[in-house]
């Protein structure tokens, strides 16, 4: 198997369109080579816990002009590649450092590709605050985990220094936007690639020809 140690956060937008393109590549590559792993990487490191109304957050980082142009690019992604995203119904922009400790204790059971899935539809689809503890718990035992355990351990600083660490470590080898995809601990892929490219590189990686590549 090959690593893909996918950097990401649940709130950032290309995430959501980044898995939702890599997932299809896979499915119509069910032979792929891959074993993805998430890893932290707070967009927002230092978003107060409460976080903050959304709307106070794009003026600050975009201005009005930039985050309605962005905002429509992204509807219009979205609604030509048919995926469930709601970016209208997002009203908080939470701090998502316990959203990754979930991640990571999703991971120990090798439930992070669920983990992962629920709390992206959450935020995007549902519009619901995952920075919330409820919110992250029904997360959880929608993937399977312990919904009475992941409380506990929000309600700890169990694997905070973790997290930051990884994160650390993530900017220290050059990680500094998401998504970002370090394939086989050596070649670094940036942003939410589209399907083909990833069909591509399952092909090339398994000797076959591309579907992607005979147009």
């Amino acid at each position: 198997m090959i690593t893909l140690d996918i950097f990401a956060d649940p709130v950032c937008p290309w995430c959501f369109i980044g898995k939702a393109r890599l997932d299809r590549a896979l499915a119509q590559r069910p032979d792929h080579p891959f074993q993805r792993a998430w890893q932290p990487f707070e967009l927002n490191p230092t978003m107060p816990p409460e976080g903050m109304a959304r709307a106070d957050y794009l003026q600050a980082k975009f201005g009005q002009d930039g985050a309605a142009k962005m905002h429509v690019q992204l509807l219009e992604i979205a609604e030509a590649e048919g995926y469930d995203f709601h970016p209208e119904r997002v009203t908080h922009q939470p701090n998502t450092r316990n959203a990754h400790r979930l991640l990571y204790w999703a991971g120990l059971e090798e439930r992070q590709e669920e983990a992962m899935e629920g709390l992206l539809a959450a935020h995007w689809s549902d519009g619901r605050n995952i920075g919330d503890s409820t919110v992250l718990c029904e997360v959880a035992e929608a993937a399977r985990m312990d919904p009475r355990l992941v409380e506990r351990l929000l309600a700890s600083d169990a694997d905070i220094d973790t997290i930051v660490a990884k994160e650390q470590h993530a900017r220290e080898r050059g990680i500094n936007a998401v998504p970002s995809v370090v394939v086989a601990n050596a070649h670094l892929v940036s942003g939410a690639q589209p399907t083909e490219l990833w069909l591509q590189v399952i092909d090339e990686l398994s000797g076959t020809p591309s579907d992607a590549t005979q147009h």
